[in-house]
């Protein structure tokens, strides 16, 4: 078979497959004897030809004009490839072809430069093909002269303004500002008789991602994890796939499901949607709450790390005092480095007090914190309450809309909108949430505080604490 009638088998109606799937049904001899039949240079054209590698639902739809192409996937699919090479395609015939991504390192490391895994768009191009990153100028200049500048989601108003004819939106459903920051990239996607832009993200029921699945100028792409199994490690299969099968976070990261808010959950993503701002108005507290990881190790919990703060209403109405959350930091930790990380987050925010749990880590808890720095406010609080009780004054709060997300919260809201009393197992992010928001709203149960190392009681009960040996890592 030689490369004309591997074109021909490709292109049958019949068969809808790639030239990849094609070759992989011949024989060991028939592949050896047309590989070898190619020369060098059609072995590189090959090599870097898309549409021979491509699975069909992963091309372009041409079964009707677009604006949007939402690919909505499963983790693992080949949207980052997908993303790459109509990039790749694109700056042949246009002069600026821009992309957004969640964050400026995933611009950098997921979508221009990779990190090995071959998906990237410096990974795809041809040698011919090689582009210059101008890092300091943010942006990839193409050997036609056509440029890309990068963007990220984090900094709405940089969208405000440049112009493009076609762009790469990447991983919408993890922005932290999704509405604010596409509604810069829309005005700017205005050159041209064809402004398009294509979209990869595992799905969420954010607003953005609702808006464009039912925008009439979009076309939606949908694959799940298992349509690209022949080229993820087996590992992957035995040990995340197998882990999340079946649960409602698999069928949302592997089925691409979009999933409507959870029955029994006492957060909805839609109640948060409508309450969230950017930015906040002058705060008169904040805080970090901090729900400790009680080992550290591969299986270990995340400590869970949110900084929230207090202040008037959004539109400075008089009223009782609106609730901010600005921060997640949660994340697999050592002992030492949560604490690093939760003092930062104290002197980056200007926190006035740490408020963490004790209920396992006990005395230690403060110890950590207080071997990385002692000058902090800090507060004790022991769960005597079920967790139900304690969170359910908290979803109160957001149920009269009085605490907004300065942005968004991915992992964190997932967690709230997740939680099903008595159904669902301890989430620390929005432990977390619910002790900084019990501080601030009133509603403690027993508390200790130390700032700057001078004890203040507050409760003859807890007066047996004395001074607390400082523990050294």
């Amino acid at each position: 078979m030689n490369m004309k009638s591997m074109a021909t088998a490709k292109g049958t109606g019949c068969s809808r497959r790639s030239g990849a799937e094609i070759l992989g049904t011949l024989s060991n001899e028939q592949r050896r004897r047309w590989i070898e039949s190619l020369c060098d240079d059609e072995a590189e054209a090959i090599l870097h030809d898309w549409e021979f590698w491509a699975r069909p639902n992963q091309l372009a739809p041409t079964e009707r004009p677009w604006d949007n192409w939402l690919v909505l996937a499963g983790r693992g699919f080949g949207k980052t490839r997908m993303g790459s090479e109509q990039v790749r395609r694109w700056v042949k015939k246009f002069p600026i072809v821009n992309l957004v991504g969640a964050t400026a390192a995933d611009v950098r490391d997921v979508m221009v430069q990779g990190i090995g895994a071959g998906s990237a768009i410096m990974e795809v191009c041809r040698r011919d093909e090689r582009l210059v990153y101008e890092k300091s100028n943010r942006r990839l200049a193409w050997p036609n002269g056509a440029v890309s500048v990068l963007f990220s989601a984090e900094e709405p108003e940089r969208l405000r303004g440049p112009q493009c004819h076609k762009a790469w939106c990447d991983d919408i459903a993890a922005w932290k500002y999704p509405s604010e920051a596409w509604e810069q990239f829309e005005f700017g996607l205005r050159l041209g008789s064809n402004a398009q832009v294509v979209v990869t993200t595992t799905p969420k029921p954010i607003k953005l991602i609702k808006e464009l699945v039912v925008n009439p100028a979009t076309v939606i792409t949908r694959g799940s994890t298992y349509d690209n199994k022949a080229n993820l490690a087996q590992n992957f299969f035995n040990s995340i796939i197998r882990k999340y099968e079946g649960t409602r976070l698999g069928r949302q990261e592997l089925m691409a499901e979009l999933l409507d808010d959870r029955p029994g959950a006492l957060w909805t993503l839609k109640a948060i949607d409508d309450d969230r701002v950017r930015p906040c108005p002058p705060l008169t507290r904040i805080v970090i709450g901090v729900d400790p990881a009680v080992s550290s190790g591969d299986d270990s919990a995340e400590w869970g790390i949110v900084a929230v703060g207090m202040g008037p209403s959004p539109n400075g109405r008089d009223g009782p005092p609106h609730f901010y959350v600005l921060d997640d930091l949660s994340r697999k930790l050592s002992p030492n480095e949560a604490a690093q990380l939760v003092v930062h987050g104290y002197q980056a925010h200007k926190a006035d007090r740490i408020v963490a749990e004790v209920n396992n880590g006990g005395d230690l808890v403060e110890a950590i914190l207080r071997n990385v720095n002692h000058n902090f406010a800090y507060k004790a609080v022991r769960a005597s309450r079920g967790k139900l009780t304690r969170a359910e004054p908290i979803a109160a709060l957001y149920e009269q809309h009085r605490v907004h997300h300065v942005g968004a919260f991915g992992v964190l809201e997932d967690q709230m909108c997740d939680y099903v009393p008595m159904d669902s197992k301890s989430p620390d992010r929005m432990d977390a949430l619910v002790w900084a928001l019990t501080e601030l709203s009133g509603d403690w149960e027993e508390e200790v505080i130390y700032e700057y190392d001078e004890r203040h009681s507050i409760s003859p009960d807890l007066d047996v604490f004395d001074r607390l040996p400082y523990w050294k890592m």
